[in-house]
């Protein structure tokens, strides 16, 4: 089984309540650090650069491209 090296936010305090992230040559990572043996989104790298573009500028989850948005963020309960 492949290992990853997830990643949390500086900004997240004492990181029980975050996500985090792991990188692979092609893809992103993205899992809800409460439950780290649960589902996690595997996105495109040109999808998470378009998300962390959005969340810069304030947008909201429902302004997201569909890449990113949709059934696989329902499911982590986003």
């Amino acid at each position: 089984m492949q290992t990853f090296d997830w990643r949390k936010s500086t900004y997240s305090g004492d990181g029980s309540n975050c996500v985090e992230i792991a990188t692979t040559p092609t893809a992103v990572l993205v899992r809800d650090s409460k439950n780290p043996a649960g589902p996690h989104l595997a996105l495109p790298p040109t999808a998470w650069v378009d998300f962390l573009t959005h969340a810069a500028e304030g947008e909201a989850l429902a302004d997201i491209p569909e890449t990113i948005s949709g059934e696989a963020v329902r499911a982590l309960g986003w």
